[in-house]
């Protein structure tokens, strides 16, 4: 599951969120969060989730507060 998101300020560059659930080799989930400006190097978090429901409940609480910050949803896969 992935979700990129925008926000355009009016005086700023764009800025991007790129939230991404990955299953790692040995059957781990991981949330991976990356947040920037659009053409330059962002800063990335991660964070291992016990199983694929609990990374997805964390995914749906970034997306909600990354909404409600004012950024939208450009692209999103499931």
């Amino acid at each position: 599951m992935r979700i990129y998101m925008q926000i355009t300020p009016t005086d700023q560059p764009f800025r991007f969120c790129h939230l991404l659930l990955q299953q790692d080799l040995l059957g781990s989930w991981i949330f991976i969060k990356e947040t920037g400006y659009q053409g330059a190097a962002g800063r990335t978090n991660r964070k291992l989730c016990k199983d694929r429901q609990h990374a997805q409940e964390i995914l749906i609480q970034q997306r909600d507060l990354m909404l409600k910050r004012g950024y939208r949803i450009v692209f999103s896969e499931s």
